[in-house]
């Protein structure tokens, strides 16, 4: 077991097929991102293994790719941690968000059609019982989805390779935050829906660019109580 364990359920199993390093990569990002493994946390080679019920080889590989995409810290003599971020990382970041979504929402304003806009209503639906529900993971990865259909309806491959690159940092920011934001963070994307509904893309535009101020300040808010 990790020294003061994890949340059950919250090891995700190792699907095959597939090279055995790439799927320990993506279990300990995907724990990283929905901070099971919180930043800071000291991460031991052979509890991980046996954690994901693999050698040690493959997690010390996915441990130095992590630490190379700043993940995770490898120091000397003392091993691998989370990474921490600072909060200049934290404003960078969802700073560059803000400009990628806020143009996604205008597009989708000038794009998105009836079903586009349903599935939109229909995340929201869901999203709310899971605030009401304190249910953290679950309202994270529905933010995540809602942000990530905005982008589809947007129709541009190119500002929607660029938020993916993105959008696994986002959520990981975004998750100490959710129970913040909660309710009012699904207010502001009803309001989001019904300026892309109404084709209005200046005010889809400006909503957007709000709903990211609001969870970077947040974000910083949480950071310094």
């Amino acid at each position: 077991m990790l020294p003061t364990g994890l949340p059950q359920g919250a090891v995700p199993r190792l699907e095959r097929p597939g090279p055995l390093r790439e799927r320990v990569y993506e279990a300990l990002l995907e724990l990283i991102t929905t901070r099971a493994l919180e930043p800071g946390r000291h991460l031991v080679e052979s509890e991980l293994a046996g954690q994901l019920g693999v050698s040690r080889q493959p997690v010390r590989e996915a441990l130095q790719r992590l630490n190379t995409e700043g993940w995770v810290d490898l120091r000397p003599a003392q091993g691998a941690f989370v990474h921490e971020p600072t909060q200049q990382e934290a404003d960078q970041l969802l700073s560059v968000r803000s400009l990628l979504e806020a143009e996604a929402a205008r597009l989708a304003a000038l794009n998105a059609d009836k079903a586009g806009v349903d599935a939109l209503r229909d995340i929201v639906a869901q999203g709310r019982p899971a605030v009401a529900a304190r249910d953290v993971p679950r309202a994270v990865a529905l933010n995540a989805a809602f942000h990530a259909k905005i982008m589809e309806l947007a129709g541009n491959a190119v500002l929607a390779e660029l938020a993916a690159q993105v959008d696994r940092r986002v959520r990981w920011y975004y998750a100490p935050v959710a129970r913040l934001r909660g309710d009012t963070s699904w207010d502001e994307h009803e309001q989001l829906i019904h300026a892309i509904d109404d084709r209005d893309e200046q005010r889809a535009t400006r909503l957007m660019r709000e709903h990211t101020e609001h969870t970077r300040q947040s974000y910083h808010l949480q950071g310094n109580s």
